[in-house]
C-alpha cells in the first residue's frame, strides 16, 4: 500500500500542486522558495496537527476570498456555491497482498479493478460560516482595520477542518468531491492507515559548550525503545542496576541527612511511637537519562571528549541518524500496537553544515539504512516511503535519475516534474538521454537550483566569462550578474541534446557559440566572402530551423529569443526563456567592420592594441605564435586567429594575467568583450518577464 500521489490546493505557493511520488526514496529538488518546505508543512499540519494559519492561505486565494466576502449573493449563487479553502489529497493505491483491514472502511468503489483511494483533507468556509463571517466584518469594519488584520485573529471562528475519503473514476482517473464519506468518527482509523513524521532543517544542532542536542535525544531514543521486546534484556539490566544503586544510595543518604532528621524530631514533628522518617534513593530510569545522559566522543584510549567540540557537520549527521530511530520505533509503535498501513517519512535539507563527501555518503547510505521499512519481531512488517527535499547537487549526483522530483515556480504557483518523464520526451533520442542522465547526476546537478544558466562550448568561454560578467556589472551595478544564480555549463558544440531539459526546468538560459560560416562544398571561410552560404553550427540549425547564413546576418539577436510552442517546436518569442548568441558584425575602435567567425577572431578584431601592446614583453601573450602577424596590418581578424593561436586555453588565460586595473578600482580595464557576449549577458542579466 502506497502514497502515489498528493495534490494541494491554496497552501502558500503551492496554488494548485501535485507531485508524484515513488515507492520507495522521492528526492525534491528545486530553487530556493520554490515550494518544498510548504509540501512538509501541509503533509504534517493535515495529517497531525489540523492548526493552520491565516498566513498559510495562498496570497491569490487572500483575494479571492476578500472578493467572495464583499460581493452580495443573490439565492441562485448560494445554491451554487462550493466550500473554499486549503485542500490536501493522499491518492492510496492498494494491492491483492495488502491487509485491507483498516483501509476498508474509506473505500467507496468495491469494482475490483479500481484499487485507488483518495483521502481528502480541507480546511474551509462553508456557506453558513460565510453569511456569519461577513456579518460579524461588517460590524469590525467601523474599526478602521481591514480584512486581513481581521481574519488573521478570527479565522479559525469560520474555517473548519475536515477529513473526507471521496469517490475516483477509474475510467476518467478523477476524484470526485461531490461524492464522499466524512471522517469525523475515523480519526483512529485514520491513524492506522497513515502515519507521517518529519524531520525538519531546523534541527536543534549546536556546538555551543552549553548545548547537548545529542544528549537530549538519546534519552528520546531511551523513551522509544523502553517497549521493544528486543531491547527487554538491557532495559532489564539498566533497571536492575538502578535498583542496587538506590540501596547504596539510600546508606549514604541516612548519614548526610541525619541532621535534619533529628530537628524534625525535636521541633515535634515525630512523635515517640510514631513511624519514623527516612530519605531514600528512587532513581527513575527515565528522568535519570532525560538530564544526565552525555554523548561524547572517544579521542584515544584514555580521553573523551564532549559532544560540542566536533564540527556541525558531524553533529547534524548525527542528529538525524537519531532523530531516524526515535521516529523508526515510532513507526513501529508499542508492542501492544499494530504499525499504520503506510508509514511515511519526511527528511529536509540533510544536508545542513555538511561538505560534500559527507553528502555523498548520506544520501549512499540512506536507502540502506530504511530499505528494511518498519520490521518487528511479532512480525508485523510495513514498508516505508521517505522524501528528501535537498539544495544539494552532490546529493543529486548520488541520486537516482527517477527519484528526482523537480519544483518550479510558473504563473504564480508551483509545479512539479517527475524527471523520469524526461525519457518519454526522448523516446526517439535515447542516447541523448543515456547522456543527459550521466552528464547531469555526474558533472552538473548545480542546474536543478540554478536560477539562470550559460551553456559554452569550451574552455575559452569557460575562463573568460567570470571576467566578463564582472566588467558588464562594473558599468552596471544593478542586479549584478555575478550575484545571480548563474550555472555555467560546458557543453561544446552539443546543447541541442540539452534542448528539452532546458524547457523541462523553465529556466533562463543563454547558449554562446560560434556562427562557423562555410562555402556551399562545406569549406571554413569568413562570413564576409561572397561563397560563405551556410552554418555548420549545429546548435544553430537545431534551434532556429535553418542553416542559411543570411538568415543570422544583420539580425538584432534581441529578437531571436526562443519558446516551445503547443507543438514542441522552438520559436522566436520575445519573452522567450531561451537564447542562442554568436558573432555578429562590429566595428573596432579604428571605425573598421568586421563579421567575426569565431570568438577568437572577433576579440583580434576589437582588442588587437591590446595584444600588439603586450607581445612586445617575451613574458606576455607566449603562447601565441607568428606574433610578428599582429604587427601586419595586411592580416585581418580571421588570418590572426587561424594563424596565431596555439592553444584556446592558453591564450584565455594570457588575456586574463595581462588584464589591469584602473586607478579607481574597475577591473579588465584594457579590453573589449565582444559584443554578441555582452549583449546576450545583457538579456540574461535582466530578470525574467
Amino acid at each position: 500500500m502506497k502514497i502515489t500521489k498528493i495534490k494541494v490546493k491554496n497552501y502558500r505557493l503551492l496554488k494548485n500542486f501535485s507531485i508524484d511520488l515513488e515507492e520507495e526514496l522521492s528526492l525534491i529538488v528545486g530553487k530556493n522558495n520554490c515550494g518544498k518546505t510548504s509540501l512538509l508543512s501541509i503533509m504534517n499540519k493535515s495529517i497531525n496537527s489540523d492548526k493552520f494559519l491565516f498566513d498559510d492561505f495562498n496570497l491569490d486565494f487572500k483575494a479571492e476570498l476578500e472578493k467572495l466576502i464583499e460581493k452580495h449573493m443573490s439565492k441562485e449563487t448560494e445554491k451554487e456555491y462550493k466550500p473554499v479553502g486549503i485542500t490536501l489529497k493522499l491518492f492510496i493505491e492498494y494491492n491483492e497482498n495488502d491487509n485491507l483491514a483498516n483501509i476498508s472502511k474509506f473505500m467507496m468503489d468495491l469494482d475490483p479493478d479500481n484499487k485507488t483511494i483518495v483521502l481528502l483533507f480541507e480546511y474551509i468556509l462553508t456557506l453558513d460560516k460565510l453569511k456569519q463571517l461577513r456579518e460579524d466584518f461588517k460590524k469590525f469594519k467601523n474599526s478602521n482595520r481591514d480584512l486581513d488584520y481581521f481574519l488573521q485573529k478570527k479565522h479559525s471562528n469560520y474555517f473548519r477542518v475536515c477529513k473526507k475519503t471521496i469517490e475516483f473514476n477509474i475510467q476518467d482517473k478523477k476524484e470526485n468531491e461531490d461524492v464522499f464519506i466524512d471522517l469525523k468518527k475515523e480519526e483512529k482509523a485514520l491513524k492506522d492507515v497513515i502515519n507521517y513524521q518529519c524531520i525538519n532543517a531546523d534541527r536543534d544542532v549546536s556546538n555551543k559548550e552549553s548545548g547537548k542536542p545529542l544528549s537530549l535525544l538519546s534519552s528520546k531514543i531511551y523513551r522509544k525503545i523502553e517497549a521493544d521486546e528486543r531491547q527487554k534484556k538491557g532495559i532489564e539490566g539498566f533497571k536492575n542496576a538502578l535498583s542496587s544503586t538506590d540501596k547504596e544510595l539510600g546508606k549514604i543518604y541516612e548519614n548526610i541527612f541525619q541532621d535534619v532528621i533529628k530537628k524534625v524530631k525535636d521541633f515535634g514533628g515525630i512523635k515517640p511511637d510514631d513511624t519514623k522518617i527516612k530519605i531514600t534513593s528512587t532513581l527513575q530510569h527515565k528522568e535519570l537519562l532525560e538530564g544526565n545522559t552525555t554523548v561524547m566522543y572517544e579521542h584515544d584510549d584514555k580521553h573523551d571528549l564532549p559532544e560540542s567540540y566536533n564540527g556541525l557537520g558531524y553533529m547534524n549527521l548525527i542528529s538525524m541518524i537519531f532523530e531516524i530511530e526515535i521516529l523508526l520505533n515510532e513507526f513501529k509503535k508499542k508492542k501492544d500496537e499494530k504499525p499504520a498501513d503506510i508509514n511515511i517519512l519526511f527528511i529536509e535539507e540533510p544536508e545542513a553544515h555538511t561538505h560534500p563527501q559527507m553528502q555523498y555518503i548520506f544520501i549512499n547510505n540512506i536507502k540502506t539504512l530504511l530499505k528494511d521499512g518498519i520490521s518487528r519481531d511479532d512480525g508485523e512488517k510495513r514498508d516505508l516511503q521517505y522524501i528528501i527535499s535537498t539544495h544539494s547537487s552532490h546529493i543529486v549526483a548520488e541520486s537516482d535519475f527517477d527519484d528526482i522530483k523537480y519544483l518550479k515556480i510558473e504563473n504564480n504557483g508551483v509545479i512539479a516534474n517527475n524527471l523520469k518523464n524526461l525519457k518519454e520526451e526522448y523516446k526517439d533520442e535515447q542516447q541523448n538521454y543515456k547522456f543527459l542522465k550521466q552528464y547531469l547526476t555526474l558533472h552538473r546537478a548545480e542546474l536543478f537550483f540554478a536560477d539562470k544558466a550559460i551553456f559554452i562550448e569550451g574552455d575559452t568561454e569557460r575562463i573568460l566569462l567570470p571576467a566578463m560578467m564582472k566588467k558588464i556589472d562594473q558599468d552596471d551595478p544593478k542586479n549584478p550578474l555575478l550575484s545571480q544564480n548563474i550555472s555555467i555549463i560546458e557543453v561544446g558544440n552539443y546543447s541541442q541534446i540539452f534542448e528539452k531539459f532546458i524547457d523541462f526546468i523553465g529556466v533562463k538560459s543563454l547558449i554562446i557559440t560560434d556562427i562557423d560560416s562555410v562555402t556551399g562544398d562545406i569549406k571554413k571561410c569568413r562570413v564576409a566572402d561572397k561563397d560563405a552560404t551556410i552554418t555548420t553550427n549545429a546548435s544553430l540549425k537545431f534551434f532556429y530551423g535553418s542553416n542559411k547564413l543570411e538568415d543570422f546576418k544583420c539580425v538584432a539577436l534581441e529578437n531571436m529569443a526562443l519558446k516551445k510552442n503547443s507543438k514542441k517546436k522552438w520559436v522566436k518569442n520575445k519573452n522567450g526563456h531561451l537564447l542562442c548568441v554568436y558573432q555578429t558584425e562590429e566595428e573596432n575602435s579604428k571605425k573598421e567592420k568586421y563579421h567575426a567567425r569565431s570568438f577568437e577572431d572577433s576579440f583580434f578584431h576589437i582588442n588587437r592594441q591590446f595584444i600588439t601592446d603586450n607581445i612586445d614583453n617575451k613574458n606576455n601573450f607566449k603562447s601565441l605564435k607568428n606574433k610578428n602577424c599582429l604587427k601586419d596590418t595586411s592580416k585581418d581578424a580571421y588570418d590572426l586567429s587561424e594563424e596565431c593561436i596555439n592553444k584556446k586555453p592558453a591564450f584565455a588565460i594570457e588575456i586574463l594575467l595581462n588584464s589591469e586595473t584602473d586607478d579607481k578600482g574597475k577591473q579588465f580595464t584594457n579590453w573589449k568583450i565582444p559584443d554578441y557576449i555582452k549583449k546576450g549577458l545583457l538579456w540574461l542579466k535582466k530578470d525574467q518577464n
